[in-house]
This record gives C-alpha cells, structure tokens and sequence, in this order.
C-alpha cells in the first residue's frame, strides 16, 4: 500500500477537518492538504517523473514540507528528505548519489544548489491537474534517508512504504495515543524524526503545526502549545533542556503540551527529572536509527513520570526483535554486554546501492546497530557506549571521519582526530587535535576552511595543537586517550 493513501483516506472521510497551520493560521483542511499534494504530484508527472524517481526535499521546515513530501509519494516517487542545515556540497553529493530527478528548494537552500546537477524548483512550481494516488507495493522504497558512516560519506538507507506503516503502527502500540484533536508541532527537522512522525498523524487526522521561526525557539513552542492544546512534539535532549530553562526562567509550566518524546541523543538522566519538575508527566523516550527508523526502543509516560527505568531507553517496540550479541551475533544474557541487533519489518532491506555496508550491517536478518548496551531481566535496555565515533551534538550527528577527511585537506594540517566533549548546551561538541606541519595552527583559517566544506554544526568548537596523536601498535589513534585528556581539569 501506498503510505500516502492515509492522506487521502481522510480527505475522503469528508476533509473538513483543520491539517496544516504555519504558526497559529490554518493553510488547509485534511481536503485541502490532499488537493494541493495532488496537484504536487501531477506537476512532478508533467515534468516527466516516474514512479519510482527520487524527488529530493531540500527545505527548512513549512507546511509546504508536507505538501511536497505526500505529494511525491502519491506520484509513485521516492522521497529524499535532506538536512536543511547541509552545505551545499554536501546536498550536491547526495543528489548526485540519489540520482535525484528533481530537487524541491526554498530561500537560503536554493541558494545553495546553484551548481546543481539536477533541475531544482520551489515548492509553488511543481503544481498540475491532481494526480490520482499511483499503487505502490509494500517493499517499493519510499523514503531514502542519508545518514554518514564511519567511512565520512553518507549512506542512503532505504525506508519502504510498509516500513512506514510498521513504524506508525508501532508508535500508537508503543510509544503513545494520538486522536484527531491532537497537534504535532514541528520544531525539530522535518528531514529526520519529527516528518517521520507526520504519518502516524495524519493516519489519526491530527492537526499539522510549523512555527513560524521554522525551528526551536522556545516561547514561540510554549505560546503554540497553549493555543492548540493537547500538542504533541519531537525533541532532542538539548530541545527539551532549552525549553525547561525558558520556562523556569518565565514562570511558565507548558499549559497544553501533551507528549514531548525525546530522542535523538543521550538524554541526562538530571535534566528529565529537571523538565519533569516543570512540565509534569508528557514526556516520553524512543531510541531508533535510520536503519531501523524511530522504533527500536521506547520508554514510556508511566515509567518517566514515576522516575523508574530513567537511565534505560526502554523496552522493545511492538514492531521489532531485540537481542544483545556477542561478535558472532550470539545472544547474551541478561546483564551483559554486547552489541544492540534488531530484526522486524521496520528494518531497512539495505543501503542504496552500497552492497557491502549492506553486508556488513544486516546479518542473517538482523541489524547489527553499533550500538553497546546490555538488557536486564525485564526488557529494560540500556546503551552503553557507540561502536562507531558519531558525535550526537543538539540532536544532530556528526561523523568525526567526514571532518577529519575535510580538515586533512588543509595545506597546515598533517594529521587530525577529532572527537565529542561533553557540553551542557548540545550534549557533545565537536573538537579536533591537530598536528600541525608547521608546528602553528591558525584556528581562523581552519574554521573558514570547515565553513567552505560542511555543515556549520559539524565545525569544530576548539583545536587542540598537538605533536603528535596517541597510537596503538597497529598506528591506529586512540580516541579514548583523547577523550581522557579532555575530561582532565
């Protein structure tokens, strides 16, 4: 089934019900959303799109976002949400790997992509006569998420439709109700959780809010939470820090926040009981990669209001297998170690023509996440360390290998490591040991060599110069001694 058949299912259901509000204006009943993504779609058809075609979605968040989202899968076409936040090289890269027909842009996005391969256009033309809802089979791809590996190039993971609908599905079994009186505020990207979380809201004909910011500024989320009442929303830690320091600062308790579900990053188990403290009991955990999309693992309202289970993720989404391995992907008991694997329907089939990361991540139908943790007696699993050296910096990831690789082409650079320090405002920041050739660093040239390259949130917050970098016997660098030399005072 076509994931986008839950639009039209209601706009069949008579429509009239508010969908998409930018700030507090409502755009559009559910009738008039499933109009103007259908007219979506027959403009992508007029311009020679066929199912299957990867339309890319190059855009800070706006209703439009959903228009163009639905819109390019009731034409049949595969999505390719990418981080509006991305240099423009970067998305280059991306639509170029896609083999992206057409990319949707807007203001500072389209800025970018001026020596685009593919055709870009704004949301507002790509419109023509209203596309009837093309079928689409269960295992056809309809999202194509891009998320970097430790080999500093992104990874396209392939999201099919019946993946979104296990996910969904899997959000009312275990992580939370949803009702047509509902709001979903979009504060957080729509490129990554919080547009995963549109479907599941539009299957129960919920209300659709983008704040007029188009990101995270938190009296604007409180006063929208008041106006709408019962408001659902997507969070990182650092989201939900910023928000509980506003409203301390302002006297505000979060009138009409109903569920604030954080992810995303490591979550302190302080600053929950600190926003618990404020909001009361909305606030609810998931943990998920791309890989396996929002529903690994979820911790629910009743275990984080009564402070039980804090330091865990939770327990095993309806829609998936859990087990903790060995290196032979053995299963462990209960207390041990290993790494964190997954198998369900919500798991991706593979990487976009990257057969070899396939390989190595999906084994005998499991996902091997790269994730360290261990479960207890109950199902309760706890994370204990990243595998693989991802920087989570305000919910965002940063992948130290793609930096290195941007750094090391710096004429004053020899080597590099970068690593996460800890950071009360975003969780981790990115830092970088540099050995340089001259034996001077010049931290200005590196910061605007960063700044010409990648996305401004994966710069380094602080060089380190430094003879030389700490190595085993094989000439690999030791992070871990990096790390332990900056947690010295």
């Amino acid at each position: 089934m076509n994931i986008a058949h839950w639009l039209q299912r209601q706009a069949e259901a008579g429509g009239t019900a508010p969908a998409l509000f930018h700030g507090t204006k409502c755009l559009a009943d559910y009738a008039g959303f499933h109009a103007r993504a259908a007219a979506f779609a027959g403009g992508l058809v007029a311009r020679g799109l066929r199912p299957g075609d990867r339309v890319a979605l190059f855009m800070a968040n706006h209703p439009e976002y959903l228009v163009a989202l639905f819109g390019s899968w009731i034409a049949g076409a595969v999505a390719v949400p990418v981080n509006a936040r991305l240099h423009g090289q970067e998305v280059a890269w991306i639509l170029d790997n896609a083999d992206a027909s057409l990319c949707i842009a807007t203001g500072e996005q389209a800025s970018a992509l001026q020596d685009a391969a593919c055709p870009v256009a704004a949301p507002g033309e790509v419109a023509g006569a209203p596309l009837h809802l093309v079928p689409r089979a269960p295992t056809d791809l309809a999202w194509l998420f891009y998320t970097s590996g430790t080999t500093g190039r992104p990874k396209g993971v392939q999201i099919t439709h019946r993946m979104l609908q296990a996910m969904s599905l899997a959000y009312l079994a275990s992580v939370d109700a949803v009702s047509a009186e509902d709001a979903t505020l979009y504060a957080a990207p729509m490129s990554h959780g919080a547009g995963l979380y549109s479907l599941v809201h539009v299957l129960m004909g919920a209300r659709h809010v983008v704040p007029e910011s188009g990101g995270v500024d938190p009296g604007e989320i409180l006063d929208l939470a008041a106006h709408f009442g019962r408001m659902h929303m997507f969070a990182a830690p650092t989201m939900v820090r910023r928000l509980t320091d506003h409203a301390r600062h302002h006297g505000r308790d979060g009138t009409g926040l109903r569920s604030v579900v954080y992810g995303g990053g490591p979550m302190y188990v302080a600053d929950v009981k600190a926003a618990l403290d404020v909001f009361g009991p909305v606030f609810l955990q998931i943990y998920g990669q791309g890989e396996a999309p929002m529903a690994i693992t979820a911790l629910g309202r009743e275990d984080v209001a009564a402070r039980r289970a804090l330091a865990t993720v939770g327990r095993a989404q309806a829609g998936v297998e859990l087990r903790v391995g060995d290196e032979a992907g053995r299963p462990l008991p209960p207390g041990a170690v290993g790494e964190i694997m997954v198998r369900g329907d919500l798991v991706m089939p593979g990487y976009w023509r990257n057969d070899a990361a396939t390989a190595e991540t999906i084994r005998d139908g499991w996902l091997m996440t790269g994730d360290m943790g261990c479960l207890d007696e109950a199902g309760y699993l706890t994370l204990q360390d990243r595998s693989k050296d991802v920087i989570i910096s305000g919910g965002q990831n940063v992948y130290p290998r793609e930096v290195e690789e941007v750094l090391l082409t710096h004429p004053d650079v020899s080597e590099v490591a970068v690593v996460g320090r800890p950071s009360d405002e975003w969780g981790e920041e990115v830092v970088a040991f540099v050995v340089p050739k001259a034996g001077t660093l010049d931290r200005n040239a590196l910061d605007a060599h960063c700044l010409n390259r990648i996305a401004r949130f994966k710069r380094p917050k602080a060089y380190f110069a430094v003879e030389e970098l700490p190595k085993n016997n094989y000439g690999k660098v030791v992070k871990t001694a990096l790390r332990e030399r900056l947690a010295q005072p």
